[in-house]
């Protein structure tokens, strides 16, 4: 029922209440009653959960009269695993509840002239102003500054294959004068940034190219960093499912199987799963990591190594000692970078750096002893992990993305990587390098943006980018693009910003109360630069929303006709969503991208024809991504009718993968197949690294005197002392950071949100509760109640939340969730939403330029009052 007849309903009841209550006495003795309304057929339609999760879930839309009615997830009658439903988490079933949401956004908005970004003064403004606005500025900022100072920022809030932000993207491609097409991207992203730099440097891979889960079934021990599908992946057709199935199969088979788990937090993911959860300290990963190394290193030419895994790693690796260097360097002379020595190389190598030799002799030996001092497992309990690895055929090692985003995260993958590869059992049945896993996948066609721009700045650079743009060169900033000059600047600074359903530009970036300083400026200030132009399209008033110059509403899942796969964490099942909708545009104001995309290039002046490509309506280009999906070979099992519309009517497609996929480095391994490394071989010394580090300047923190350990690129995997880490990283200013904030942070995805996504959904916000956990040895400390509300500070921001007082964190630790919605009066104010991002520092990783958001020292207080 609509709102408006529900209103008309409860007005004639009201009235017939009245007349009987208050009319004459009748001599009927029939009781009047509203005339029955009649309510119309309901519809079904199959949208898909579209968010950052890996999934994609499908779900099923019932409505009437063009209002959603409900939300259900695929119920499909087998449900046996292989042929299993792929169910929808609490997230996606609440899509209703999101999709009328109180910040909805109805009408284009523009920011008041003369008022702040972030003020939240808007008017409402058509369709038309709109796209003239923002297209003539774009076309106008082309002509003046070429096509690199327009910026499209890293989104990743609704994963359609058409009327995404790619098409946002492609408008930006188009909009303005044709000599001047194009416009800056960005490379890498804020879950991945540093595992897809260690990946490539170790294994040649982009850190996702694992064995599957399902090959647990064939191993005797798992070894879990950072590990958490069952609350990161919770879809049906999930990670967290082939998982779970693989463990049950091989225990409910009576072989040999041991799960250990080390993690800051005590997560879903163990909780009766594991039979040993670790406590460790965040950041601290790669110092356990090498103390496990060593006992399998130490004793010379009596060492586990020498008599299990040497010829392993003589065969496969480069890097393990001095002379497997050597002998690279002499077999190709050219891997000697111009300002680093053949002899630099080789006395920087592993062995000796593990058990304390040549170079390394000052520091000693990575012993558990000296690793438990920083990462707080026992001694006993290390060596204990090394026994296990040591006596497991097959361990299967799994790291997941949490401890890339530390400060040293480059260095913590490529130091537990090693573990992996000292086993020596790679290329075996249920093994793993320890990267992320890679799916089966049903992939559909998607939109592309056609950028004849090749420059790009690394995501996290961005604002950077905004401030001082022309001053960023791959030396400096690793600025891609740009010829074969490495101090060649980008020509100018960014001077738009666009961000088309996505929450980075505040919300999901570093340091929000500097970001917000630079968004607040428009154009040169005294202050420093900021955008001239921000452009924001979304559904909801995020918090990037409101410090837009104009927010345009799009349309939602639920209204779309559109292509949806699996996504990339799907597991073992692939499938195709083919949304159709029902429902009524929003408030008859909403638009998709492709139309606001259109929309900006018209009214730009730009090259209609490049944006559309000849193409009438969005339907045609349905039929032609379509098209191009059901003709991909690797969909045949899908079985696709032969038009869209059809495949809409049916609306969901599955298959279950063949076979498990193949088996981590099983090519190098078992078939001699050289990787893409610069040697061919597993690279413990990455030499791709060392020539970085003779081409790159190191990063150099505003609150420090000089670049520091972890700031420098080094070729082989090492524990490094950090900013804001549990050691200080030996710097006056690190020695202050350790009295001033006793606690470390480790931040993690909530089961209520998908990064920032469904956070303005108050189901979900009741269902999971935002809190801070606290130990209560902490609490007991620092004078915290359970329940209570706290400031939690660091030293760039406060924000204020309800602690959780419980054992399921480390000591010396604090817990969070990521993703809420920032939510403060200006900068420097209490940040009321617990936005994790008010605290976090912009400091970019050595090799990558990657986020670190997950290194933060705070203190916590009491709310007065």
């Amino acid at each position: 029922m609509q709102r408006r007849d529900f209103i008309k309903l409860s007005a004639a009841a009201g009235a017939v209440g009245c007349i009987s209550a208050c009319g004459k006495k009748s001599d009927s003795t029939q009781a009047l009653a509203p005339a029955p309304v009649a309510l119309s057929e309901e519809k079904l339609n199959w949208t898909a959960c579209l968010v950052n999760c890996g999934s994609n879930c499908p779900l099923k839309v019932y409505s009437r009269d063009g209002i959603a009615t409900r939300v259900e997830t695929d119920w499909s009658e087998t449900d046996e695993y292989g042929n299993h439903q792929v169910r929808a988490c609490l997230r996606g079933r609440s899509l209703r509840q999101r999709n009328y949401a109180p910040d909805r956004i109805k009408q284009p908005l523009k920011r008041v002239a003369g008022t702040k970004r972030g003020d939240g003064q808007w008017e409402e403004i058509s369709w038309e102003q709109a796209f003239n606005e923002i297209g003539g500025k774009v076309a106008q900022l082309k002509q003046d500054f070429g096509p690199t100072s327009i910026y499209h920022h890293y989104v990743s809030g609704a994963y359609y294959s058409f009327a995404s932000g790619n098409c946002i993207r492609r408008a930006l491609v188009n909009a303005g004068a044709k000599e001047h097409k194009g416009y800056m991207s960005y490379y890498s992203n804020y879950s991945w940034a540093a595992l897809n730099v260690a990946g490539p440097a170790t294994f040649a891979t982009g850190g996702t190219g694992g064995t599957r889960f399902s090959h647990v079934e064939d191993s005797d021990f798992f070894l879990g960093f950072g590990f958490n599908p069952f609350e990161i992946r919770m879809s049906g057709a999930g990670e967290q499912h082939d998982f779970h199935e693989a463990i049950q199969r091989r225990r409910a088979a009576g072989k040999k199987f041991a799960a250990v788990l080390i993690d800051p937090r005590y997560t879903d993911s163990a909780l009766g799963k594991e039979d040993k959860w670790l406590p460790i300290r965040p950041g601290t990963d790669a110092a356990m990591a090498a103390a496990v190394a060593y006992e399998m290193m130490k004793g010379g030419k009596d060492s586990w190594v020498e008599n299990n895994s040497r010829a392993f790693l003589d065969k496969h690796t480069v890097g393990y000692d001095a002379a497997s260097i050597m002998a690279a360097i002499t077999a190709n002379p050219a891997l000697v970078p111009a300002g680093m020595s053949a002899t630099e190389m080789v006395k920087n190598n592993y062995h000796d750096y593990i058990l304390g030799l040549g170079e390394f002799a000052a520091d000693g030996a990575r012993t558990p002893q000296w690793a438990e001092k920083i990462c707080g497992i026992p001694a006993a309990e290390i060596s204990k992990v090394a026994q296990q690895l040591m006596d497991s055929s097959n361990p299967y090692i799994s790291i997941g993305a949490g401890p890339n985003r530390h400060a040293n995260g480059e260095q913590n993958m490529r130091s537990m990587y090693m573990l992996s590869i000292l086993a020596g059992k790679l290329g075996q049945a249920g093994t793993n390098t320890g990267e992320l896993p890679t799916n089966f996948r049903h992939r559909s066609t998607g939109l592309g943006d056609g950028n004849p721009i090749t420059t790009k700045v690394c995501f996290f650079d961005w604002l950077e980018a905004v401030e001082r743009g022309d001053q960023m060169s791959f030396r400096s900033h690793a600025v891609k693009g740009l010829g074969d000059d490495i101090d060649a600047t980008l020509p100018t600074k960014v001077k738009a910003v666009f961000c088309s359903g996505g929450n980075g530009l505040i919300n999901q970036h570093a340091d929000i109360n500097k970001t917000r300083k630079v968004l607040e400026r428009v154009g040169q200030t005294p202050e420093g630069h900021g955008p001239e132009l921000i452009v924001v399209t979304d559904c909801w008033m995020t918090s990037s929303a409101k410090m837009a110059d104009y927010v345009l509403p799009d349309s939602s899942w639920l209204e779309s006709n559109d292509i949806a796969d699996d996504s990339y964490a799907s597991g073992e099942t692939g499938y195709q969503t083919y949304m159709s909708t029902s429902l009524k545009p929003f408030f008859g104001a909403t638009l998709s991208m492709y139309e606001i995309g259109l929309g900006i290039v018209k009214a730009s002046g730009g090259d209609v024809e490049g944006y559309t490509e000849g193409r009438a309506n969005a339907q045609e280009w349905l039929d032609h991504l379509y098209e191009s999906t059901r003709t991909n070979a690797a969909n045949a099992p899908l079985n696709l009718p032969k038009t869209y519309t059809e495949a809409q009517k049916i609306g969901f497609f599955r298959s279950f993968a063949p076979d498990r996929g193949p088996i981590a480095m099983d090519g190098l391994v078992n078939k001699g197949q050289a990787i893409n490394t610069p040697t061919g071989k597993i690279e413990i010394f990455s030499f791709d690294w060392a020539k970085q580090k003779t081409m790159r300047t190191a990063f150099v923190a505003d609150d420090r005197d000089s670049a520091t350990a972890v700031d420098h690129i080094d070729p082989t995997p090492k524990y490094v002392k950090t900013w804001e880490g549990y050691e200080s990283d030996g710097t006056k200013q690190g020695d202050g950071e350790r009295d001033a904030f006793p606690l470390q942070v480790v931040g993690y995805h909530t089961k209520g949100r998908a990064h920032s996504s469904y956070h303005n959904v108050k189901w979900l916000r009741d269902a999971v509760e935002d809190a801070v956990w606290v130990h209560p040895i902490d609490a007991k400390e620092y004078g915290i109640e359970n329940e209570k509300e706290i400031i939690m500070e660091s030293a760039r921001g406060k924000i204020q939340l309800r602690a959780r007082v419980t054992p399921r964190v480390a000591p010396g630790c604090v817990a969070i969730g990521e993703g809420a919605w920032y939510d403060a009066a200006g900068v420097g104010e209490v940040d009321k939403g617990g936005c994790s991002n008010t605290l976090t520092k912009y400091h970019p990783g050595a090799v990558g330029r990657g986020n670190t958001q997950h290194t933060i020292r705070v203190k916590l207080t009491n709310v007065a009052g």
